[in-house]
């Protein structure tokens, strides 16, 4: 089998509850997607999706993988696909770093690989695990009655596990996560994420003001030692997110201790092959797991679900159903959701039947 043409799309995903608020003022309207499609030789058609949350949120940025998909694309042409690890050093061979770039590409090989299969994707990343996922939803930075009638609203919705957004002011956020929590029935899951928006001071008035709370600290600070500084003090469970970008990276998180689970970004790792990787391995070292991305529709959010069921669950923590975030669709089906929990789609590779016509003309194309 080989690689026959390329094909990108750039699709832009308006959300449905309006703008998304994070720490310092992090502002995004949309997600901004390059949508991948690859084919075989034999008609075989894989697709693959990356979307950035704005430019502030990971080293990534929407006209950078437009710029970037164009110049590796012509290396792949005639490659095998289902070649994963040869994919991943052609691409670093020939585009030095930029892992948000190569993701969609990447994807779209494993769809391409699993659809020629014949076998749903779930079944190449390890064997399926379980049925669904449970899934969480996002409390944005808001009002206090805004954020709280939000909580209120999402599980009313029949979802019992929240993020919360904090990591600006820390006495708004104290009230803001006190108000929530006060919000919700009890036994409801809290994950405070603050996006690495706190230095140590700020995240240990934080976690002391707000002891009698039970949640997840997710990613206080930006560095590791940062973290490392306050999860020395901290009587709960720490998370970290952004600090994962490599396996290199994970192993130093568990060499020292630094947190009892992971959020993995398939963009942020360079595509399903590294979050795989990582995954497996941070599995057998002990961490709790989350699969996810940065952002997009169908496509990235069957991948996630596939990666997210492939994952023992015992050692799975939760998923998210991005594509009910945004107003626009790039498939006829999707994951499906069931109340708090996602599935896969019926069918070979990531199981979504993806309409072109939905996606526009590619702004590039090669065969």
């Amino acid at each position: 089998m080989k690689i026959k043409s390329i094909k990108a799309y750039h699709v832009v995903q308006p959300f449905v509850d309006g703008p998304y608020r994070m720490s310092k003022g992090r502002v995004a309207d949309c997600f901004d997607a390059v949508i991948v499609a690859i084919t075989s030789d034999g008609g075989v058609t894989g697709w693959g999706e990356m979307a950035p949350l704005g430019n502030f949120y990971s080293a990534a940025f929407p006209a950078g993988t437009r710029a970037g998909v164009p110049e590796i694309a012509p290396h792949l042409i005639g490659q095998d696909p289902r070649g994963f690890a040869g994919i991943g050093r052609l691409m670093d061979t020939v585009f030095k770093g930029h892992p948000y770039v190569k993701s969609a590409l990447d994807m779209a090989c494993w769809d391409l690989a699993a659809r020629a299969a014949d076998v749903p994707l779930v079944t190449m990343l390890g064997g399926r695990e379980s049925d669904m996922a449970e899934t969480y939803r996002v409390v944005t930075h808001g009002t206090l009655d805004q954020m709280a009638a939000l909580a209120r609203r999402i599980i009313a919705e029949g979802c019992r596990r929240l993020q919360v957004k904090v990591g600006g002011n820390v006495h708004d956020d104290i009230e803001r996560v006190t108000t929530v929590a006060a919000a919700v029935p009890k036994g409801t899951v809290i994950f405070c994420d603050a996006n690495a928006g706190w230095t140590p001071y700020q995240a240990r008035q934080f976690a002391d003001a707000t002891r009698g709370i039970d949640y997840t600290f997710e990613q206080p600070c930006t560095t590791l030692d940062e973290n490392m500084s306050v999860r020395r003090m901290l009587d709960k469970p720490m998370v970290l997110d952004e600090s994962v970008t490599s396996l290199g990276e994970m192993l130093e998180i568990h060499r020292r201790g630094a947190a009892d689970g992971l959020t993995l970004k398939i963009s942020r790792l360079g595509g399903v092959t590294q979050t795989r990787l990582i995954r497996d391995v941070a599995v057998d070292l002990g961490f709790m797991i989350t699969v996810e991305d940065t952002g997009g529709a169908e496509i990235d959010t069957a991948a996630m679900a596939h990666l997210s069921l492939s994952t023992p669950a015992e050692r799975r923590l939760h998923a998210i159903a991005f594509h009910e975030w945004v107003t626009v669709r790039t498939a006829r089906n999707a994951p499906p959701v069931t109340g708090s929990h996602m599935g896969i789609p019926d069918g070979p590779g990531l199981g979504i039947d993806v309409d072109p016509g939905l996606l526009g003309e590619p702004f590039f194309e090669i065969a």
